[in-house]
C-alpha cells in the first residue's frame, strides 16, 4: 500500500478541546471543596444530549444523500471505482485477480495484502482478520492475530515470517475471506468516502478522489491522513455543499493531496492524482462517464 503508516479509523476524528479554569488568588492552598451533589448527573445528562444530537445530525445527513442520485455507489460506478484503484494499487484493473497478493513493498507498512492493499503497519489489516475470526474462528490466519498485533504500526514482519504469507494465499482462495476483505474495504474506504463527499456536495468524480484518498492516505488521525488532508483544502476552497465550485475544490483538493505525497515520499510517483484524476477532472468529467482512459506508473489503461 503506497500510504502513510498510521492507524485507521472508520470515523472522522473528532478533536478534543481542553478548557482550563484558572483560580482565584489562594485558592491552591484552600482544602478542595466537594463535588457538588448532581455532578456526575451533569456529566450523564450532556453525554446523552450529545449523543441525541449526534443521532440526530445522522439521521438528516441519511435524509440528504437518500435525496441524491447513487454517484459512485451506483454498480457500474463502483466497478469503475475498484478498477482505477487496482491500477493504481497492483498495476491491474483485474481488482478480482488480487485476493491473494502479498508482498512487502519497502514503503514503512510491512506486508501489503489483498484486493485493497491492507498493510500489517497500518491497522486495517489487523482489523480485516480480527473481524474474519469472529466469524471464522479456526481459520488458518487466526494463529497470527499476536504477532499481527505486535506489529501494528511498525515495518517489522516479527512472528509473521516464513508462514504467514503463505496462509494469507490459501485463505485467499476461500470464498468466505474473499467476501471478507470486500466488506472490510466498503467498510472502512468506500462506504465513508462516498458519504462523506455527498454531504460535501460532490459528484461522481468527487466521490471518486475521496475513496482514493482514504485508500492512500488512511483514515487515521495524523498529518498525513485523509481528515487532515480535507480540513487543508478547506482553508483554500469551499465545497460545494457551502457554496464553491466543485472543480475549483477538487482543484484544491489534488494540489493538496499530491503535496502530501511528495511529503512522505518525496520519490514517490503521483500519476493517481497527475494522469488519471487530474485527467478527469481537467476534461470536466465530474460524473466519470465512461469510456475512461488514464495512465499509471506509465502504463495506459482504458474502461468502457
Amino acid at each position: 500500500m503506497k500510504r502513510a503508516g498510521v492507524l485507521f479509523l472508520a470515523v472522522v476524528p473528532v478533536v478534543a478541546t481542553a478548557v482550563y479554569f484558572v483560580l482565584p488568588s489562594g485558592a491552591a492552598d484552600a482544602p478542595a471543596a466537594p463535588a457538588p451533589a448532581g455532578t456526575q448527573s451533569s456529566r450523564d445528562d450532556a453525554k446523552d444530549r450529545a449523543e441525541q444530537d449526534h443521532e440526530q445530525q445522522r439521521d438528516k445527513d441519511d435524509e440528504i444523500i437518500a435525496s441524491l442520485p447513487p454517484g459512485l455507489a451506483a454498480p457500474d460506478k463502483e466497478e469503475l471505482a475498484h478498477r482505477l484503484v487496482s491500477s493504481a494499487e497492483h498495476s491491474t484493473t483485474d481488482w478480482r485477480s488480487t485476493y491473494g497478493m502479498i508482498e512487502d513493498r519497502d514503503d514503512d507498512c510491512g506486508y501489503t495484502a489483498g484486493i485493497i492493499g491492507f498493510c500489517t503497519g497500518t491497522h486495517d489489516l489487523l482489523t480485516l482478520v480480527e473481524h474474519y475470526t469472529g466469524s471464522h474462528p479456526g481459520n488458518g490466519l487466526a494463529r497470527y492475530l499476536p504477532a499481527l498485533r505486535k506489529v501494528d504500526g511498525t515495518d517489522s514482519h516479527e512472528g509473521l515470517d516464513p508462514g504467514f504469507t503463505d496462509a494469507w494465499k490459501a485463505e485467499s482462495e476461500l470464498p468466505e475471506f474473499r467476501a471478507a476483505q470486500e466488506e472490510e474495504r466498503d467498510r472502512v474506504y468506500f462506504e465513508p468516502a462516498v458519504r462523506l463527499a455527498k454531504l460535501d456536495g460532490l459528484g461522481t468524480l468527487g466521490q471518486f478522489v475521496y475513496y482514493d484518498a482514504m485508500v492512500f492516505h488512511g483514515t487515521g488521525t495524523d498529518e498525513s491522513g485523509f481528515y487532515a488532508l480535507r480540513e487543508r483544502v478547506l482553508r483554500k476552497a469551499k465545497t460545494p455543499a457551502a457554496g464553491g465550485s466543485e472543480k475549483a475544490y477538487l482543484d484544491a483538493f489534488l494540489d493538496v493531496r499530491r503535496a502530501t505525497m511528495l511529503t512522505r515520499y518525496p520519490d514517490r510517483d503521483t500519476s493517481r492524482v497527475d494522469t488519471a484524476q487530474r485527467r478527469f477532472l481537467q476534461a470536466g468529467n465530474l460524473t466519470l462517464d465512461t469510456p475512461l482512459t488514464w495512465e499509471m506508473y506509465g502504463d495506459s489503461y482504458t474502461s468502457s
